[in-house]
């Protein structure tokens, strides 16, 4: 078989993952880096299971031109350190957050079509803690 050959089938995408034991999931990763814009907050769903939720603001563009981006995160975590750790994490907080994302589709109260990206936390590591605030 030609090097040709070789290169073009295994650039070819196959039904088949060789690799992987585990059905195909289609699910997008996404990358975080940013300031967290408040206390993380632990709620319960309608199923009764918890989730912590926070918010992770990311800033691109010149100085003088700076546009911030707004990211809603939810974290499956059970009670224990790890939660503990995440709730604990002051506002302004750097963290680094990686997670699947997925886009919703819905209708508003009012009719309209509305689209939200939803970011599930596998991972996160806190980069920098903010100073803290000088009391005189």
């Amino acid at each position: 078989m030609s090097f040709l050959t070789r290169r073009a089938t295994a650039a070819a995408p196959s039904l088949a993952r060789a690799f992987s034991a585990t059905a195909r999931r289609d699910i997008a990763k996404i990358t975080l880096v940013g300031n967290l814009a408040a206390t993380p907050e632990v709620k319960a769903t309608s199923t009764g299971r918890e989730i912590v939720e926070y918010a992770v603001a990311s800033n691109s563009g010149p100085r003088d031109n700076r546009t911030t981006s707004w990211f809603r995160v939810a974290a499956f975590i059970e009670e224990g350190p790890r939660r503990d750790f995440l709730t604990s994490l002051p506002k302004g907080a750097t963290v680094y957050v990686e997670g699947d994302a997925t886009m919703n589709t819905f209708s508003d109260a009012e009719g309209k079509t509305r689209s939200a990206l939803n970011i599930y936390q596998r991972n996160i590591e806190v980069l920098r803690r903010p100073a803290p605030a000088q009391t005189e």
